[in-house]
């Protein structure tokens, strides 16, 4: 059954219902048959799999804490960005050209 397979794939990545409020009931056999049916006259490919596409958000919040690191004062550093990526460093008055690869 190819809804089953892209709910492993998705369950694979870690996808589910994040809902707070969702049932946790199991859900009926029916409602997987008819969401196959739909799913596949909707998307459904000539070799028998299913077309899905999806949105990938996301998120990293946080909040101040004492122990949270602070920043260091501008000019402290003793080394440079630019070494340890091993790039050029352009000065802050020059606007950076575009590369063209």
């Amino acid at each position: 059954m190819p809804i089953c397979a892209l709910m492993r794939d998705l369950r694979g990545m870690g996808e589910g219902n994040a809902l707070a409020a969702r049932s946790r009931r199991p859900a009926a056999k029916a409602l997987f048959d008819t969401a196959q049916a739909i799913y596949r006259a909707a998307f459904g490919q000539p070799d028998g799999r299913i077309t899905a596409s999806y949105e990938l958000i996301f998120l990293t919040g946080w909040a101040p804490a004492d122990s949270q690191p602070k920043p260091l004062r501008p000019g402290s550093a003793s080394a440079r960005l630019a070494e340890a990526l091993g790039t050029a460093e352009l000065p802050a008055n020059d606007p950076a050209t575009p590369r063209h690869d």
